[in-house]
């Protein structure tokens, strides 16, 4: 493909199964003049999707009241039929002379777009401008993907539409270079989705664990599966996707220092987007302290809202809210593992061993420095916390593989049930 404008039949017969494309509403007018989108449906590596790409060839992709009519009528069928929904986005805009009629158009399709939410997964590909009310029905799926060229903001001027701000503030998940990267990626996204929340996720042939991996989640995923989303934003903190023996999960990643607002509000959506979709989530846990008290808290609620299959591994340092958030009570992780060095404490361990330890302070201030850690080393170990009953299990990088795979296969049969509410309001 060049890297001119793409026709919407160019993406999308790039984007399907070749010879699986079936156009819909293909005679719809817009005034005298062809609608300014394609819509239809298909296959994506076997698996059903619907997807509409604005044309370029029509008023240069501008909305319309025709084109809104269309995409709303792509996304009732994905609702009645349970499927993924992608949409390619590159316009110059939207058909001003429409007016009111404009205005009530992108609001049918933010509807839509809002009722599908949690139902089916939805992606948008940014391949060139989308600005304006355009950039947030782009932005109301659950995974924006830019082509570094593209621009995305609701600021008609564009300011801040860069690929690189949207990645930076966290709007955009992936970077492609190249609009035929774009749309490989929306097709690899889709591959760790089930079609709708009542499917389970396609399972693919088990693999053996990366080779000599350096650091979790590589200890536990298939080799070649991770897949990160949202990097370049909240980097404390890694979300990705990946497969364990074929079984799509989610992965959570904490580094070891503290979680800032932006990494806590990236856990968030990832884990709520995961149980959406009854992902099994697996949370790698070595973090000190929470930033921000607001994004902690909605960080909590969406563990504790989760009934997805939860495990969490703490692989280094749990301390305190960190432990209870991420793999303790308030997590509602299933099963909770530990390798053999991690440590667990109520406070920051410095602080523990002071206050649990008192001839420490009485001791000569060049001793204490050793006389912490070896407090430390014999009162909060893994093994210690999983004698009190808060770790199910102690297990070293070359055994946790095969237990996470037996916890997996013990919970997949998860069935939780709860009380009745509209939503949380976190």
């Amino acid at each position: 493909m060049s890297k001119e404008k793409l026709s919407s039949y160019d993406v999308l017969s790039a984007f399907f199964d070749e010879g699986s494309f079936t156009e819909t509403d293909a005679f719809l007018k817009s005034d005298s003049s062809d609608a300014e989108a394609v819509t239809g449906f298909g296959t994506v590596d076997g698996v059903p999707v619907f997807a509409f790409s604005q044309n370029v060839d029509a008023c240069g992709g501008a909305m319309s009241k025709a084109q809104a009519k269309k995409i709303t009528k792509l996304y009732n069928a994905a609702l009645k039929v349970g499927a993924p929904v992608v949409g390619f986005y590159d316009s110059v805009g939207g058909r001003l002379e429409q007016k009111y009629e404009l205005l009530s158009a992108y609001g049918d399709i933010l509807r839509k777009s809002a009722k599908l939410s949690g139902i089916v997964p939805q992606i948008s590909v940014i391949l060139g401008n989308c600005l304006g009310t355009s950039a947030l029905i782009a932005a109301s799926a659950d995974y924006i993907i830019m082509e570094k060229d593209a621009k995305l903001a609701v600021n008609t001027d564009g300011k801040g539409a860069c690929s690189g701000c949207n990645t930076k503030n966290g709007v955009a998940s992936f970077v492609c270079e190249g609009k035929d990267a774009a749309i490989e990626k929306a097709k690899t996204l889709l591959s760790y989705f089930p079609t709708n929340n009542l499917e389970s996720a396609p399972a693919f042939e088990s693999a053996p664990a990366y080779e000599n991996p350096d650091k979790l989640p590589k200890y536990i995923a298939d080799s070649d599966s991770l897949l990160c989303v949202g990097g370049g934003y909240g980097d404390e903190a890694c979300t990705a996707f990946g497969r364990v023996a074929g079984e799509a999960v989610g992965f959570v990643v904490t580094k070891g220092g503290d979680i800032s607002a932006e990494a806590a509000r990236k856990i968030a959506k990832h884990v709520r987007f995961c149980d959406a979709f009854s992902l099994p989530l697996i949370t790698i846990v070595d973090a000190k302290d929470f930033a921000s008290i607001q994004d902690a808290s909605a960080l909590v609620s969406a563990y504790a809202d989760a009934t997805t299959a939860k495990i969490s591994v703490i692989s280094g340092t749990a301390v305190g809210a960190v432990y209870i958030a991420l793999a303790g009570a308030t997590s509602g992780a299933d099963v909770v593992y530990a390798l053999p060095d991690a440590i667990v404490s109520p406070i920051a361990p410095k602080a523990a061993a002071f206050i649990l330890d008192p001839s420490i302070a009485d001791a000569p201030f060049d001793e204490q420095d050793a006389l912490i850690d070896s407090y430390i080393k014999q009162n909060l170990t893994a093994a210690k916390a999983a004698g009190d009953g808060y770790i199910d299990d102690v297990a070293d990088g070359a055994e946790l593989r095969s237990k996470i795979i037996a916890a997996l296969n013990m919970l997949s049969s998860k069935r939780v049930a709860t009380l009745a509410k509209k939503h949380s309001t976190k």
